[in-house]
């Protein structure tokens, strides 16, 4: 038996300027945007640079609830929710900081490799992160 998670969601506010920031300043591909009718909404998909067609994907759900709305920006209780691997850190790293991304923990080295933490357009933790070994 095989499996991998497709996608994982993410709620946001708006799905274009959520688009915008995952494509424009992160430099993630829009992999799909459909409209839905039936539900009123988008099957939104984006994934980050040579993630490949078996890559993890992030579905951009736009809340439509109050409920949904008190998630957005804090899906794990303050805690990094996703973790964007790296082949150059420093490359990435400065290329983030140049498109305005905020990192709210500066690089260290640690016993698994070269990390810092920055937050998405809603304030949602990420690690930016060089395994020093495969994992």
């Amino acid at each position: 038996m095989k499996q991998s998670i497709a996608h994982a969601a993410l709620v946001v506010r708006d799905y274009d300027e959520a688009i915008d920031f995952y494509t424009n300043v992160l430099n993630f591909t829009l992999v799909e945007d459909t409209y839905q009718p039936e539900q009123d909404k988008r099957w939104v998909l984006v994934a980050p640079p040579g993630a490949g067609p078996d890559g993890l994907s992030l579905l951009l759900a736009r809340a439509t609830t109050p409920e949904q709305a008190a998630f957005i920006g804090n899906q794990s209780g303050g805690r990094v929710f996703l973790f964007l691997r790296t082949d150059d850190f420093w490359r990435d790293y400065e290329a983030m900081v140049a498109r305005g991304v905020r990192f709210v923990r500066p690089p260290k080295t640690a016993p698994y490799g070269t990390v810092a933490v920055f937050e998405d357009l809603y304030g949602t933790l990420w690690d930016l992160v060089q395994f020093k070994d495969p994992v």
